[in-house]
This record gives structure tokens, C-alpha cells and sequence, in this order.
């Protein structure tokens, strides 16, 4: 077997300091960050069976929609960057999510190409960021590009490997969540559920309740997998856009998104649901707009069947659907809201703010 072994994590004394110090600096916003008590690893672990409300999140993405044939490159991220400036990047970037959304979660992309080379010393960073912040950080494999971008494991002979590590590195950080694949639409509802139960089967030391196990298709229905005993105990994640619709009304996408997720919504996370955030719209008024309609009707439900939530994405460089962008020196980065309105819902959504009225 091939060594893969992890890189040297820095000790927590040090990371601590390395938060305190980026978080210090951060342009004039004041942060309370508190990594000892933000998350005890009872709530971060959690229970499937009592809800998923703990998870407000967004999904930190690379340019290219993380679809890669090479290293991801996260927004405002470079792979040329070393683990402290990857650190201190990644600190402020996590801290502004918290600050501007009240996000407590974050989604991260991995892949065999960033995971088994050198790079991964860097991109741990990212991870140790978040999790030393109290963040929950769900990492999940995506496929790559091209012919390769078709809902099947690329490589299983660096696929296992590249889990080797990064449960090494993390099985034991309670902040940390494994999500073996984004979108298995490549296989059937069967052979999907027979690869998240021989994932689970060979990391038996990993805590069921910090694997996510995506929903069949485009992560577009939890049912199959929900149903399936031999995943028992774990979460399962949801995709939801309002782009599968030209229009529908609000009620029909509420109708539309509670059969995707059949009785099991007290394991259920959405960890990719989206709209345009950088076109003007107002999600806090009534209006028949096809991506208004969904946009309420999802963080209603979310709130209704108190289920957490994971937008798509909250950061990611051209997207329109980004609800925020960077802003100010690329060493130091920051944060601004692209849409209030969009942010209003996504605070609904994790149980706070206000609902739209007619």
C-alpha cells in the first residue's frame, strides 16, 4: 500500500494564535469567535434522528464549479500558497461567512489530484481554518471534468486512497463531515446505496453521524437512500435549484421539494440549493418570479421541517448565484453581501429573521 500518510497538522496552541491574529485584522468587523464553545463535539456530531438544524452553512467553491482534472483552487485561494498563507486566507474568508450570513458550517470540494499530492499540506489549511473556528466542514469528492463528468468515480485506485487520507487526518475532529460523493447520478439508486455502504463498511472508525450520504441521481431525492438499513445513522444530503422549473408557483415548489424528501427530513441536509444573487431580485417580496417562488418556498420548508441547509454557493468567483463576493486586498481578503434579500432568506431558512408577507 502506498504510504498516505497525512502532513504534519501545527498544534493547537499555535493554530489558535494563527485565528486570533487573522480574525484581528479583519476590516473593522467585529467578530466574536469562541472555537472552544462554538461547537462541542456532542452538537457537532449530532443526531440524525433529532433534526439537522445545526448545519447553516455555505458551499466554498472553485471557479470551475469544482469539476477539475487538476488541483482545486478555491475563490481567492492559489495553490502557490503555503499552509500559513493558505491559513490566514482561509481565516478571514470563514470569519466573514459567520459574519455577514451567521453561518456556522461550510462544504468543501476535494479530489483525488489535491488529496494524494504535495498540495494537500496547503489545502489542509482550509480545513483546520474553519474546524479551529467551530465551523462544521463537510468535505465531499467530486468527479472531474469532461468526459470524466459523468456521475461515476473517476478512478476507484485513487478514489480510496485519497479517503485513506483524508479520514486519517480527520476522523478523530468532530468538526469535520464526509461526504464520499457530490451527485452520483451515474448509477442507479441501488449501486449508489452499495458504494456509501461499502464506504462506510471500510471506515468503520468514522462516527456515522459525521458521513453524509448524498442522495441518489443529482442528490435529487433522499428516499432510496433513506430507506436502505445498511446506512443507518448517518445524514443524507439534498440538491434543490430552481432552475429544473421554467416556473412554478410557490406551492409547487414546496409540493416539489417535500416528495424529493419522503418522511426522512430529521436526517436531511440541503447542501446545495441556489438562485440568482447578482441580478436584482428581492426575495423578501411576493412576486411571480420563478426563482422569487422558490427561493421562499425552500427556506420556508427548510424552516418547517427543521432542516439545515448548506446554500450554493457562498462563495464562488463569477457565479451569479454567489451570495458573496471578495472584496478589498487579495492577501486579505473580505466579504460583501451580493444580495440582503437573498441573506434575509437563508437566515429564515436557519430559524432567525423575518417571513415574507404579501
Amino acid at each position: 500500500m502506498r504510504n498516505i500518510l497525512g502532513a504534519t497538522r501545527p498544534s493547537p496552541r499555535l493554530r489558535a494564535a494563527l485565528v486570533a491574529l487573522a480574525i484581528a485584522a479583519t476590516s473593522g468587523t467585529a467578530v466574536a469567535v469562541s472555537p472552544a464553545s462554538a461547537s462541542t463535539p456532542a452538537a457537532a456530531g449530532g443526531a440524525p434522528s433529532k433534526g439537522t438544524t445545526q448545519f447553516k452553512g455555505v458551499n466554498w467553491a472553485d471557479p470551475r464549479d469544482n469539476f477539475a482534472d487538476d488541483l482545486l483552487q478555491l475563490s481567492g485561494l492559489s495553490t502557490s500558497d503555503n499552509y500559513a498563507r493558505t491559513y490566514a486566507k482561509s481565516t478571514r474568508i470563514i470569519a466573514a461567512f459567520r459574519a455577514n450570513l451567521g453561518a456556522n458550517t461550510v462544504r468543501l470540494p476535494i479530489n483525488p489530484y489535491t488529496v494524494n499530492g504535495s498540495y494537500w499540506k496547503s489545502y489542509r489549511a482550509v480545513i483546520d481554518a474553519a474546524s479551529d473556528q467551530g465551523f462544521k466542514v463537510i468535505v465531499s469528492y467530486w468527479e472531474g471534468t469532461g468526459a470524466q463528468k459523468d456521475g461515476f468515480i473517476d478512478d476507484t485506485a485513487t478514489y480510496w486512497p485519497m479517503w485513506n487520507r483524508v479520514v486519517k487526518a480527520y476522523s478523530k475532529d468532530r468538526h469535520v463531515y464526509f461526504e464520499p460523493m457530490n451527485e452520483p447520478h451515474g448509477y442507479t439508486d441501488t449501486e449508489w446505496a452499495d458504494i456509501a455502504a461499502k464506504w462506510l463498511a471500510t471506515y468503520k472508525s468514522v462516527p456515522r453521524n459525521q458521513v453524509f450520504v448524498s442522495g441518489a441521481g443529482y442528490n435529487d431525492h433522499v428516499t432510496s437512500v433513506c430507506a436502505d438499513p445498511r446506512l443507518k445513522g448517518t445524514y443524507l444530503s439534498l440538491h434543490h435549484y430552481g432552475f429544473w422549473k421554467d416556473y412554478a408557483t410557490y406551492d409547487q415548489w414546496v409540493a416539489d421539494l417535500k416528495v424529493r424528501i419522503g418522511n426522512c427530513a430529521n436526517r436531511t441536509v440541503a447542501d446545495e440549493f441556489g438562485a440568482f444573487m447578482t441580478t436584482g431580485l428581492d426575495y423578501n417580496k411576493k412576486t411571480p418570479d420563478n426563482f422569487v417562488n422558490y427561493m421562499q418556498a425552500v427556506t420556508d420548508t427548510f424552516r418547517e421541517l427543521k432542516m439545515g441547509s448548506v446554500y450554493w454557493p457562498g462563495l464562488r468567483t463569477d457565479d451569479m448565484y454567489s451570495i458573496q463576493k471578495l472584496v478589498g486586498d487579495p492577501n486579505r481578503p473580505w466579504l460583501a453581501t451580493t444580495n440582503q434579500s437573498g441573506a434575509d432568506r437563508l437566515a429564515w431558512g436557519w430559524g432567525r429573521g423575518k417571513p415574507v408577507k404579501g
